[in-house]
């Protein structure tokens, strides 16, 4: 009897990683149930440009699904703050990003840290794309099954992380989006939101309510019409690097 593997692409690096350059640092993190590789193409050519880049692994991400399950929010959000104290001690600079889930800390961590110099949000999981219903059939379900297999892969993306999404784990994002609704209003940063056309899993108004509901005098929304959720992953990589890069340039100097 043959088992699904429980980590997509496993052959892929998902560990995190510091990449020292420029007095810039960039911080980077990835979503729920992914793993660095998420966001590494683009430290990449961040790092490329000249910027220190820092990605750290989320507590119970790349080891198993159980592990996820013993994690909350606040434990992700310890290891986001504890980057960034390391990052910013290295750093004249520093930007913080996110994917998804990831983006949603980097709001948190802005929110509580006024000196950071801007925000990079990527597809931000404020509001999925899952009706109320199905939510409350998964928090029914929650106490008697740990996790629940995703949909079959339908694209090639290099994507590595959890192919099922364990339930517990997962109950931590609606607390997480409850937090940032009511912290946007102390954004002040400037800030750049980017979702794309083809994302099934984060709701289109998600990066609107973003958009109007932070504080910052300097703001920037972006739709890419053939990427999908993880769009930092997808078939326009090179025009959310360039609509980033130009952003920073922008609003750094």
């Amino acid at each position: 009897m043959s088992h699904a593997p429980v980590i997509r692409n496993p052959q892929l690096d998902g560990s995190a990683f510091y990449w020292q350059a420029g007095s810039t640092g960039v911080l980077l993190l990835h979503g729920f149930s992914a793993t660095t590789t998420e966001v590494r193409l683009l430290a990449s050519i961040f790092y490329k440009e000249g910027f220190t880049v820092s990605g750290p692994l989320l507590p119970g991400h790349g080891t198993s699904p159980q592990d996820c399950n013993r994690h909350t929010w606040q434990d992700w959000y310890a290891c986001v703050e504890q980057s960034y104290h390391e990052l910013a001690a290295r750093s004249q600079n520093v930007v913080i990003g996110g994917e998804s889930t990831g983006a949603l800390l980097a709001l948190q961590c802005a929110s509580l840290h006024p000196e950071v110099a801007a925000i990079l949000c990527y597809a931000p999981a404020l509001r999925l794309m899952l009706s109320r219903a199905k939510i409350f059939l998964l928090t029914l379900c929650m106490p008697f099954i740990s996790s629940i297999p995703k949909p079959p892969s339908s694209d090639d993306l290099p994507w590595n992380g959890y192919a099922v999404n364990p339930l517990k784990g997962a109950y931590q994002l609606p607390q997480l989006q409850n937090t940032i609704y009511h912290c946007l209003a102390q954004v002040h940063q400037p800030i750049m939101i980017m979702q794309g056309r083809l994302d099934t899993t984060v709701h289109p108004q998600s990066p609107r309510i973003i958009y109007d509901q932070v504080s910052s005098p300097i703001k920037e929304l972006h739709w890419l019409e053939h990427s999908t959720h993880c769009l930092i992953l997808d078939k326009e990589l090179d025009v959310a690097a360039r609509l980033s890069l130009d952003f920073l340039q922008r609003v750094l100097t």
